[in-house]
C-alpha cells in the first residue's frame, strides 16, 4: 500500500528498512537501483550514487535503532517483538512507529515521507501536539476576550449614566448658586407661602388645599413633573425644607 505525495515522496503503512532509510535520505528515485545492489540486507560500502555515504548512515541508524529495542518492528506490517526477525529480509516497521521513533531520536530530521508540509516548518522543539494546545488556549482566551468586552461594554453604559445623572444634578445646582441673596430669599419667601397655603387651614378651619402633607405635595409633583430639571424628589424635599426655615426667620 503506496502512494505519492505531493512532495514526491512514498508514503506507505509500513517499510522494509531499507525502504525507509532510502525515503529518509531523500533517494526514492534511485529505489530501484539501490534495491539490486543490496545484498543479504547488506549495502556495498560504495557506488555511484548520490549521497550513498547519507543512505547508509540512515540505514544503520535504523538498525541500530531496531538491535536495542528503540524502534518496534515485525514482519510484514504485524508488529511483534521477536529478535529472530533481525535478520529476516521480511523484517518490516509501521510508518507511525517510524515517526514517533525519529521524533524523539532525530527531532531535526522531517524527512517529507513521514512529515507534512506544517509539521516540516516547525522548529524541531516544538511539537504538533504543542502547537494544538496553543492553538486551544488562543480559543479560551478569545472567549475570555469577548466576556471582558461585553463587561466593560456594560460598565461604559453605567458610566455614562452615572455621568449624565451627575451633569443634571451639577446643572441644578449652578442654577441655584447663580441665584443672588436677595433673589433667592424672595423665591424661598414665596414657595414657603405657597407651602403653608396648600397645607393650611382658613380661619374656619376648612383647608386651602386637598394635600394634608408635605410628602403628597412632593409626590403629586415628581408625578407631573418629574422629568424637568430641579423637579427630582431630593431637590425637592431640600429646597422646601429651606423655604420653610427661611420664612420662618423671616416672620421672627
Amino acid at each position: 500500500m503506496e502512494k505519492a505525495s505531493p512532495s514526491g515522496t512514498h508514503i506507505k503503512v509500513f517499510y522494509r528498512p531499507i525502504e525507509a532509510a532510502i525515503r529518509w535520505s531523500g533517494m526514492s528515485r534511485f529505489e530501484r537501483r539501490i534495491l539490486k545492489l543490496l545484498d543479504a540486507n547488506t549495502l556495498p560500502e560504495h557506488a555511484d550514487i548520490p549521497r550513498w555515504s547519507l543512505l547508509r548512515l540512515n540505514v544503520e541508524r535504523i538498525r541500530d535503532a531496531l538491535i536495542n529495542g528503540d524502534l518496534r518492528y515485525g514482519k510484514q506490517g504485524i508488529t511483534c517483538d521477536d529478535p529472530s526477525l533481525l535478520d529476516d529480509p521480511d523484517l518490516t516497521v509501521r510508518h507511525v512507529d517510524l515517526k514517533a521513533w525519529m521524533v524523539r531520536f532525530y527531532p531535526d530530521q522531517r524527512p517529507g515521507f513521514l512529515f507534512d508540509a506544517f509539521e516540516r516548518h516547525l522548529h524541531p522543539a516544538i511539537s504538533v501536539d504543542a502547537v494544538q494546545a496553543l492553538i486551544a488556549d488562543r480559543e479560551a482566551l478569545k472567549v475570555q476576550l469577548a466576556d471582558r468586552l461585553k463587561a466593560w461594554d456594560a460598565l461604559k453604559a453605567e458610566f455614562e449614566a452615572l455621568s449624565a445623572a451627575h451633569e443634571a444634578q451639577a446643572a441644578e445646582e449652578q442654577q441655584s448658586v447663580h441665584l443672588g441673596p436677595r433673589s433667592e430669599g424672595t423665591y424661598l419667601n414665596i414657595v414657603g407661602g405657597l407651602l403653608t397655603l396648600l397645607l393650611g387651614k382658613s380661619p374656619s378651619g376648612i383647608p386651602y388645599s386637598s394635600f394634608e402633607t408635605l410628602e403628597a405635595v412632593i409626590s403629586a409633583l415628581t408625578a407631573h413633573y418629574g422629568d424637568h430639571s430641579g423637579m427630582s424628589e431630593r431637590t425637592l424635599w431640600s429646597k422646601f425644607a429651606a423655604a420653610k426655615r427661611h420664612l420662618a426667620s423671616q416672620s421672627t
